[in-house]
């Protein structure tokens, strides 16, 4: 038995592993708001409600990404019920798919050391390990983006060597429909663009014909299509609204948050993948070794397959950075299906230069990154306070005695979440502002969720001009708002807070009180 055999694990041990690693500190901290608090709200919502077709937004149909996130995680929380690593499931889910996708491409054609060393790069980069770990739509797009490429240049070197290629072929449509699902035209067009782009660039552009696939289309139809049809069907301004507005003019235009220079993404590329990166580097300065011990007792595959795959992941990585660097708005999570290829280019880099020192090198910078992982975690369970999670203590018991809650200004997105709220939450704000459709902000999210069902609206988000009918018909309300509400409703000021959060105070009313202070009832 050779050495390798000794240490090459089953892939079901790697599957295995790479899941428990991902989601090991998935229960620590409290949901960050507003991503996480909104995505797993969305999905309870679906459990709440029933309907599991069309996503909702505090009882408000929401169509800002599609279905699969929510889809995932309403089926991890109600068979986990509404804890925190369960809200999380669907993103480590996609994390998982995306390192598997790249560990099994990488142990097919360079051998199975170099595939579990591209795995632990992966897996142990901070940016990685973190974005497993939070619960929006950028991990899972991110897998499904990386799982399409590995499973389609599979095919096309399955194909080229005169193997069997058709199943991985068909796979690779599977996997885009889902990509389109998770996060839309992205899941698509990305994982399009790389494998085209290396087909060509590697004198294969015969290929892109034969991967044309009426069997795939098929597939690719019968996952994604029944949803978007069933939501135009039911909405007649969805496709609008999804792939116009959420898509070519998020991308296109400048009037939305989050606004960036182009070279945001490149420094952020070497802070959160540390040690690989600078180790990466390095590894590129250092005088180049004639053989490696990378494949000391196990068999070779030819140079120019290890090379193909080298310049697949430098296409794919270059393609996700300039894609996302091109529209002003941009934020981290874009750029993680970056970070597959660049783990590949590292650990092949690492075992390239250091022979001698095949199995120790990433099992040293393995270690130092996760610690960083962990610390990471543990940075945010520390510094991170804008949960509402603190208030249930307060808030829970008022809501028993029958207590309405209604929030000022803006939506807390955490607590529905970790009320298992049974309805939607009354938003008291100036809906009738003209300049509200142009803003790029939360409360925008709940005015064009409300322009999807005009019937229940008006019961979701109250005009400001109500505020004073809701003081005088209820003799206690709850009211969560940010601290500098009391600008624009003085009658906040006349009682203090009876708890204050980082981000929001929750006050409670009482009729009797305020008529004394000056509330004028009529």
């Amino acid at each position: 038995m050779t050495q390798a055999s000794k240490t090459n694990w089953p892939i079901w041990g790697v599957g295995l592993a790479l899941l428990a690693w991902l989601v090991c500190t998935a229960w620590w901290r409290p949901l960050a708001v507003p991503d996480e608090g909104r995505y797993a709200g969305v999905a309870w919502e679906m459990i709440r409600s029933g309907d599991w077709l069309t996503p909702t937004l505090n009882g408000l149909p929401f169509f800002h990404k599609p279905p699969l996130f929510y889809w995932l995680t309403a089926l991890s929380l109600k068979a986990f019920g509404l804890t925190l690593w369960a809200a999380r499931l669907a993103s480590v889910l996609g994390a998982w798919l995306g390192a598997m996708g790249l560990y099994l491409l990488v142990r097919r054609w360079a051998g199975p050391r170099l595939a579990g060393w591209s795995a632990l790069v992966l897996v142990t980069q901070p940016f990685y390990f973190g974005g497993a770990q939070y619960a929006n739509l950028d991990m899972l797009v991110a897998g499904c983006i990386s799982a399409t490429v590995a499973l389609g240049a599979h095919a096309v070197l399955a194909r080229e060597a005169g193997q069997a290629h058709r199943l991985a072929l068909w796979g690779t449509y599977g996997l885009a429909a889902l990509g389109l699902l998770a996060k839309g035209l992205i899941g698509l067009v990305l994982p399009g663009a790389v494998l085209v782009l290396w087909l060509l660039l590697t004198g294969r552009w015969r290929a892109i014909l034969a991967m044309l696939s009426l069997p795939g289309l098929l597939v690719f139809g019968l996952v994604a299509a029944p949803w978007f049809v069933a939501m135009q069907r039911l909405y007649p301004d969805f496709f609008h609204y999804f792939f116009v507005y959420q898509h070519f003019q998020r991308f296109t235009q400048t009037g939305f948050n989050n606004m960036h220079a182009w070279w945001y993404y490149l420094p952020m590329m070497v802070g959160l993948t540390l040690p690989w990166v600078p180790a990466w580097l390095l590894a590129k300065w250092w005088p180049q070794r004639k053989a490696s011990a990378l494949h000391a007792g196990e068999a070779t595959e030819p140079v120019s397959l290890r090379a193909s795959l080298r310049y697949l992941a430098w296409i794919w990585m270059a393609v996700i950075l300039v894609f996302f660097s091109i529209p002003a708005s941009k934020l981290p999570g874009y750029i993680l299906p970056a970070l597959p290829p660049l783990a590949y280019l590292v650990a092949d880099a690492l075992a390239g230069r250091w022979p001698a020192l095949a199995s120790l090198v990433p099992k040293l910078f393995g270690g130092v990154a996760a610690v960083l992982c962990v610390a990471l975690i543990g940075v945010a369970v520390q510094y991170d306070k804008q949960s509402s999670r603190s208030v249930l203590p307060v808030l829970q018991p008022l809501l028993k005695q029958g207590v309405p809650l209604v929030y000022v200004n803006e939506f807390v997105y955490d607590l529905p979440f970790y009320l298992a709220q049974p309805g939607p939450i009354p938003v008291i704000s100036n809906w009738d502002d003209p300049d509200l459709p142009h803003h790029d902000n939360d409360r925008k999210e709940l005015f064009d969720a409300g322009e999807f069902n005009p019937k229940l609206a008006p019961h979701v988000l109250i005009p400001k001009a109500q505020w004073p009918l809701w003081l005088c018909t209820h003799p206690r309300l709850a009211v969560m708002a940010p601290h500098d509400v009391v600008k624009s409703y003085p009658e906040l000021a006349w009682q203090p807070p009876v708890m204050k959060l980082k981000l929001w105070s929750l006050w409670v009313l009482d009729r009797d009180d305020l008529l004394v202070k000056g509330l004028r009832c009529h």
